[in-house]
């Protein structure tokens, strides 16, 4: 029993040796396969430590050094986590769904649409053609005056007269008074 305790504190001095002689090398590599992610990289280079730990075979290679067993661990777990990464969806973090506008609710919205053709539908049909010129075909004053034949002052004046007829006819939906 006190055999296998010495193998593992052997295993761990050679280990802590193997992190000693390869490790910065690895993490230089590894940290250009994650595109500069030092904690990717750190993590890979545990990662494969661990392995070598698991694998005590590849110590026994003929190879003078382990620098190319670690190499190949390395690039072979980077890859796989970058396609585990790329498998499962996006973490998204909790502020940004909180900055996120609530989906749309088709429901809600007919009956807004609904709301909002009533009340400009009872607007006068001077009114109602300023509007539609200025907010549903995006005219400016003056192409909507030069549509409409009147003065750019009157196209101020009616679209003035016709929100606020809206705001009136529209309680609730925060278009202030």
């Amino acid at each position: 029993m006190s055999h296998t305790i010495t193998l593992r504190r052997t295993g761990a001095d050679e280990l802590a040796e193997l992190q000693r002689e390869h490790g910065r090398a690895l993490f230089g590599f590894l940290l250009g396969l994650t595109h500069g992610d030092a904690q990717r990289a750190e993590d890979l280079v545990q990662e494969t430590l661990v392995r070598a730990w698991q694998h005590p075979e590849a110590w026994q290679s003929e190879h003078a050094s382990m620098r190319p067993w670690l190499f190949t661990v390395g690039r072979r777990l980077a890859i796989d986590a970058r396609r585990a990464r790329l498998a499962r969806p996006q973490e998204v973090e909790t502020e940004a769904l909180e900055q996120r506008p609530a989906p749309e609710d088709r429901y809600e919205s007919s009956l807004t649409a609904i709301d909002v053709r009533r009340a400009v539908g009872s607007l006068g049909p001077e009114h109602r053609e300023v509007l539609v010129q200025v907010y549903f075909r995006d005219r400016s004053v003056s192409e909507a005056a030069q549509v409409l034949g009147i003065p750019a002052g009157t196209v101020k004046s009616r679209t003035h007269y016709a929100l606020r007829a809206l705001r009136k006819g529209l309680p609730g939906y925060g278009l202030g008074a």
